[in-house]
């Protein structure tokens, strides 16, 4: 049983929902990750999703494209940041999934990639610009390193290839809960409750809801409808400007007040 298995096991037998916050890699200083890594952790994070910046990133909304510019500016690489996964996860007990998209890999070389990954004791990729047909040209070193890709649908992906999609993996369903780029909205799809039950109805693994969300009463919401949210511009708000009993508020969502310290 990999960390997913083992989060998402533990989440299920406390009939608990799943809290993943997104952090960019490098804002702040490279330095400040493995502490934020920490925090994250300590405030009930069920997995942690590092960013890798990037020149051209096509899902990220403004603040995470801000946030990947001020990385870049600051020095960061994806060596460097594999480096510091590799001091985290001497201490941090969670997943811990990169998202970054091909061209940084192809870059870095895809067997090295991953054979640094799986030392640094990375569980999980997200890479939103490989689509399942072209996934084999990463999929067999991933599979073989026992690192999940986690694969994302749409509202706008087929019934038939969400089956397709949820039928790969054993970490969990990457659910776009909006049609555009990454950014906290104030309200959603009408038919995005109908969507994220259809989708948990055929997927046999974890179904996460992430983009746009900012805010308790939206997860509390999407959460009737799925297994957890992923949250990514309003963390990295909150922690660029170091508002961090916001942070802290944000993320005890699903904590009974005598869990919060």
């Amino acid at each position: 049983m990999n960390r997913f298995e083992q989060a998402f096991s533990t989440l299920k037998e406390n009939k608990n929902k799943a809290f993943v916050p997104y952090i960019m890699a490098g804002d702040g200083g490279l330095d400040c990750l493995v502490d934020r890594l920490i925090l994250l952790e300590k405030y009930g994070a069920t997995a942690i999703e590092v960013g890798v910046p990037f020149s051209d990133p096509v899902a990220d909304g403004p603040t995470i494209q801000r946030a990947g510019i001020r990385a870049l500016e600051n020095g960061t690489t994806l060596k460097g940041i594999i480096a510091e996964i590799g001091k985290a996860r001497q201490v941090v007990s969670v997943p811990i999934l990169l998202m970054t998209y091909m061209n940084p890999i192809y870059s870095y070389g895809i067997n090295e990639f991953v054979k640094d990954i799986r030392l640094a004791g990375v569980d999980g990729c997200i890479i939103p610009d490989l689509p399942i047909e072209e996934e084999a040209i990463i999929t067999p070193q991933l599979e073989e390193a026992e690192i999940e890709l986690i694969r994302l649908v749409t509202l706008t992906t087929p019934m038939e290839r969400i089956k397709t999609i949820s039928s790969k993996g054993k970490g969990f369903l990457y659910t776009v809960t909006i049609k555009g780029i990454t950014g906290a909205r104030n309200e959603y799809d009408s038919e995005l409750n109908q969507f994220l039950m259809a989708v948990k109805e055929v997927s046999p693994i974890p179904v996460l809801a992430g983009f746009g969300i900012s805010s308790q009463d939206q997860i509390i919401d999407l959460t009737n409808y799925c297994d957890g949210v992923i949250v990514g511009s309003k963390i990295v708000e909150l922690l660029n400007s170091q508002n961090l009993l916001e942070l802290e508020k944000l993320m005890s969502v699903f904590k009974s007040k005598s869990e919060i310290v």
